[in-house]
């Protein structure tokens, strides 16, 4: 008895079971059945109305089949759950033990926060998901979404949409591959290759994943990302940009190309201020200036670019060093201005051309602003060149004076005049054996040299008032270095990776108020642009991890 009685029970619980399941006629103004037609279906005609589980079906005719427990739907199809979702369609069939609805024909989905129109739909209402395979285009109250293929889930209110995707409002077109977009935020992740262009100056955001708030205009990206602003285009390992306030802040790998300018600017943090049309970069910062294939490298703790294409200044702060194949240096602080050309090197400044080293209070070199070749040199107070001897390291060429100024012919200098207490020393060598056959000092007015492949080849002396020539053997010990003199060959970088490399040496900074005041304005400069360093640091997150 006991096991006749659980049977029973078990067999009354899986039709009650069953029944749940079992879609329910509400009306319908006919009911027929045509089993030459139609075998196994009830067809219902006129204002039909079903339900099934919490969600109701009417059309003008179905075909309801009560075995396979499915309904098919023909004209002004509309389909209802509760009070989350309205879906409108031509026609639509509806499986009831898969609670899946397939639905074609002018579909139209509307819920509180948006409007969805395509033209096949399916609706998983176990799942609680949407999916549509042909093109789709989503309109909320900030958005128009499109895309080829996308599924919306209800409860997250998330459109994942894939294939030719575009989010266009009055501000903004965000076009990609593959985004997920949440109709109650208007927030837009992306996670594939991805443009964002402001539709009102046409600055443009490309990367492959990150984040985009179309309320706001805030973007995160952190794989390839590239911000191209007028002239200026920034890539870096992840970017922060804030269209409204003009900011942005990218982090590590970073690449600034001014296509203007022929100036490329790299390292690992950098600040750009749009408005101001300024960038802030650290961390291994350097700029490097396209000169016809051999480009100038400069790289200091700090590298400030502030103004307009025509107007823009570049300051590089502390520890500089320059390099380039003919021509390196080194300065505590280094000002180029694109309106003048001019570059100024501060606080025990030092060049190498080829194998001259010249140094000076104050050096300044002047470049072709269409050409951007060096064209001059100035060196002012103490200005000193010193050439090693080609044979013996302890023997020094020397020339040194007041001022000193250089001419360049394609890069190189070509050259040198020496103005006021011009001094000048030479080892000379048989050209043939290279013995030292004598040694030359003059004292003179004015010294101007010619140069070939940075070898002086004439010199002619300006109101000359003494010089000698020694025999080797008879040249003082102690006059074989001018007073001021300082070989500085360790601090030289050979090549471009040693701009990196910090000198364990401080250098001695002579002081010279024009000096002292020039850097002192660059350093007030530096400190009104980068105020806002702190105040406008981007938060980590928006949903993503850093990969």
């Amino acid at each position: 008895m006991k096991r006749i009685f659980l049977f029973l029970l078990c067999l009354y619980s899986l039709q009650n079971f069953s029944q749940t399941k079992r879609i329910n006629i509400l009306s319908a103004e006919i009911s027929t059945v045509d089993e030459d037609k139609f075998p196994g279906a009830t067809i219902l005609i006129g204002n039909v109305k079903i339900a099934h589980e919490g969600a109701t079906l009417d059309c003008k005719r179905a075909l309801l089949y009560k075995e396979r427990n499915e309904f098919q739907a023909v004209g002004e199809v509309v389909v209802e759950q509760g009070d989350s979702i309205i879906q409108y369609s031509d026609f639509a069939n509806y499986y009831g033990n898969t609670k899946i609805a397939k639905s074609w024909g002018n579909v139209e989905v509307v819920d509180k926060d948006m409007k969805l129109s395509t033209d096949t739909l399916y609706f998983h209402r176990k799942e609680q998901f949407l999916y549509y395979p042909t093109k789709g285009v989503i309109r909320d109250t900030k958005n128009t979404l499109t895309s080829n293929t996308g599924t919306y889930f209800l409860n997250e209110k998330k459109f994942s949409a894939k294939s030719e995707v575009t989010v266009v409002n009055p501000d903004n077109k965000l076009e990609s591959d593959h985004l997920d977009y949440y109709t109650n935020t208007n927030l837009a992740y992306i996670y594939g290759p991805s443009t964002v262009t402001n539709l009102k100056d046409s600055t443009r955001i490309y990367a492959e994943r990150g984040f985009f708030d179309t309320n706001t205009d805030i973007s995160y990206f952190v794989q390839n990302a590239k911000l191209y602003l007028k002239e200026k285009t920034i890539q870096a390992d992840s970017l922060y940009y804030d269209k409204r306030k003009g900011f942005a802040s990218a982090n590590h790998k970073i690449k600034v190309v001014d296509t203007l300018q022929n100036l490329i600017i790299k390292g690992n943090y950098a600040e750009v201020f749009e408005l101001k049309d300024s960038l802030f970069i650290v961390d291994k910062p350097v700029a490097i200036s396209v000169m016809d294939k051999d480009s100038m490298y400069v790289h200091g703790d700090t590298i400030l670019v502030t103004g307009e294409p025509e107007k823009r200044i570049v300051r590089t702060f502390h520890n500089v060093k320059i390099f380039k194949s003919n021509l390196q240096g080194k300065c505590d602080s280094i000002h180029t201005s694109q309106v003048t050309g001019l570059t100024r090197m501060f606080n025990s400044p030092v060049l190498w051309s080829g194998k001259n080293q010249i140094t000076g209070d104050s050096i300044q070199f002047l470049s072709n602003k269409e050409t951007n070749k060096l064209d001059s040199l100035f060196v002012y107070n103490d200005a000193f060149m010193i050439q090693k001897d080609s044979i013996d390291p302890t023997n020094f060429n020397q020339i040194k004076g007041r001022n000193m100024y250089g001419k360049f012919k394609n890069n190189d200098l070509s050259l040198m005049l020496i103005k006021g207490n011009a001094e000048s020393l030479y080892y000379n060598r048989n050209e043939e054996s290279l013995k030292l056959e004598t040694i030359t000092k003059e004292i003179a007015s004015d010294i101007e040299f010619t140069l070939e492949n940075n070898e002086i080849i004439q010199t002619k002396y300006f109101k000359k008032t003494e010089g000698k020539t020694f025999p080797p053997s008879e040249f003082p010990e102690e006059e074989k270095k001018f007073k001021g003199f300082i070989w500085r060959e360790d601090e030289q970088p050979k090549t471009m990776e040693d701009i990196f490399i910090k000198d364990n040496k401080k250098p001695v900074l002579k002081k010279s108020k024009k000096v002292n005041k020039d850097v002192q304005k660059a350093k007030m400069d530096f400190n009104k642009e980068t105020i806002k360093k702190e105040k406008n640091k981007p938060r980590e997150g928006f949903g993503l991890k850093r990969e």
